[in-house]
């Protein structure tokens, strides 16, 4: 940890990170993310059109820098579901920081798309539909899902929506992705959110009591609020996916003044939980009507979304699930 100016420490080298702070003065907690070879792994794997890449690009952002307010062992899940040509995005985050994603694309509806239309990507892309998060703390606990419509013009907005719907927390937010300079995709999130007063409101309609800020009454909570919303507008992507900005300078440039801690960050990366034995478990579960459907030219193909992986399995291998065992032949 660390008050005031950046982390001292070799991570930083790194744009894969999520960084948590806490602003004492305002008494307001945040957390920072910014992705570089994870992010430029996720996106290049698929011939996304760059909007849809923008788009996804910025769902992983934010459902890493969601899942670093969890206290969890487990996945954190971001979905977002619509009725526009991009009909799904999926993010998720474990606890150890492996991140994923992917966008299921109608690339005729995509292609149909007119110069006219809905403002903004998220009813233009995404179309009317709903945002989900979802924590899974494994099979032995119960799973936690919030779920709100689709409002906004950006993901930016509907994520806000979903925290005044859903969890009744104020969150400023700020997501960018981009490719700077025409290299890989980079990508940031800034959020940050109140922690409810200490002191809280007397009984009877009294006046506010002071937190453990310092502050005296709400007034001076509400001018902090909306500075600190309009530092976050200060942001630029340039400066939010520059190279040498790691998140704790951009968050010393920022919040300097407002008796910054940073904390020890996180490492994220690029990692699909696919496994052999995830898809073999799969094609066992299935019926030989089933299996015939899937064959062509005597082979049963799978592959992930998330990570493009695929693994064939001729008629022999077929027989080794069923028997019990079994074995894939990968391919690119």
């Amino acid at each position: 940890m660390t008050d005031g100016g950046p982390l001292a420490s070799a991570d930083t080298a790194r744009t894969d990170l999520l960084v948590p702070f806490r602003l004492e003065r305002a008494n307001l907690r945040g957390r920072a993310v910014r992705l570089g070879p994870a992010i430029d792994a996720i996106l290049t794997r698929h011939d996304y059109p760059p909007p849809v890449a923008d788009l996804l690009g910025e769902a992983l952002a934010l459902a890493a820098v969601l899942a670093g307010t969890l206290k969890y062992d487990g996945i954190f899940t971001l979905q977002a579901k619509g009725d526009g040509p991009v009909g799904m995005l999926v993010c998720d985050v474990t606890s150890d920081g492996n991140l994923r994603g992917y966008a299921d694309v109608d690339s005729a509806a995509y292609a149909a798309l007119g110069a006219t239309g809905p403002e903004g990507p998220a009813p233009r892309y995404l179309g009317a539909g709903h945002l989900a998060f979802t924590v899974d703390r494994g099979a032995d606990r119960e799973r936690y899902q919030g779920i709100v419509e689709l409002a906004g013009a950006t993901l930016t907005e509907c994520a806000q929506h979903y925290f005044r719907q859903s969890e009744q927390i104020e969150t400023l937010l700020r997501l960018g992705v981009g490719r700077p300079d025409g290299a890989g995709w980079q990508a940031s999130a800034l959020m940050i959110q109140r922690v409810p007063m200490t002191g809280g409101v007397g009984g009877g309609g009294g006046a506010p009591k002071a937190d453990d800020s310092g502050h005296a009454d709400e007034d001076r909570r509400e001018d902090d609020w909306r500075r600190l919303a309009m530092l976050l507008g200060t942001v630029r992507n340039a400066e939010a996916l520059a190279p040498d900005v790691d998140p704790s300078r951009l968050l010393f440039r920022l919040f300097h003044e407002d008796g910054i801690r940073v904390f020890e960050p996180q490492l994220l990366s690029d990692r699909c939980r696919c496994s052999d034995e995830r898809a073999e478990s799969a094609l066992r579960m299935l019926d030989a009507d089933d299996l015939e459907s899937m064959t062509i030219d005597g082979i049963v193909t799978v592959a992930c979304q998330f990570c493009s992986r695929v693994r064939r399995y001729d008629e022999a291998a077929l027989a080794l699930l069923r028997s019990g065992s079994g074995a894939a032949e990968d391919a690119a």
